[in-house]
């Protein structure tokens, strides 16, 4: 082994670290370029103390009730079939555990869900062919929104 062979090795790793911290702060810029381009998105609060948004779901526009509490996106069987997903029967399953027992449906991963200026790819979802009376917008696209947050009557999403 040459004799400056560890302080190449030594050399090598401290530029490798350099990289991954210069790789992390390029996305970190990315990310908040991202989030200064989509800006913010407010949401009034409707006379029922709720909140909705039309999002787009695949290109087709769908209307939700915001659910912060949902970890997905649950989407009801006509939305899903206007936003161009297919399924069938057999592939209704057990998904969820709700309020009022076991929630059955058919998992899927959505190629884009859009909400004003926020487009996020590959979102966790289900569909629920029955017994959901209207779609529910859940953590799967809200949590790559930051921050969401209420001020008095409105949700804000975005900075």
């Amino acid at each position: 082994m040459p004799d400056d062979a560890p302080d190449r090795l030594a050399d090598g790793a401290q530029t490798l670290a350099a990289d991954k911290v210069a790789a992390k702060q390029a996305d970190a810029r990315r990310d908040s370029y991202a989030t200064w381009v989509a800006g913010t998105t407010e949401l009034p609060r409707a006379a029922d103390g709720h909140f909705y948004a039309d999002a787009e779901i695949n290109g087709s526009r769908v209307g939700f009730l915001v659910d912060t509490g949902a970890s997905v996106v649950a989407l009801t069987g006509a939305d899903a079939r206007a936003a161009g997903l297919i399924w069938s029967s057999a592939d209704v399953r057990p998904v969820a555990q709700g309020a009022s027992g076991p929630v059955s449906g058919v998992a899927v991963t959505l190629d884009s869900v859009t909400l004003g200026g926020h487009e996020a790819r590959d979102v966790a979802a289900v569909i629920v062919p029955e017994g959901l009376p209207i779609s529910l917008l859940g953590q799967s696209f809200l949590s790559t929104i930051q921050p969401v947050r209420i001020e008095q009557d409105r949700m804000v999403l975005g900075e």
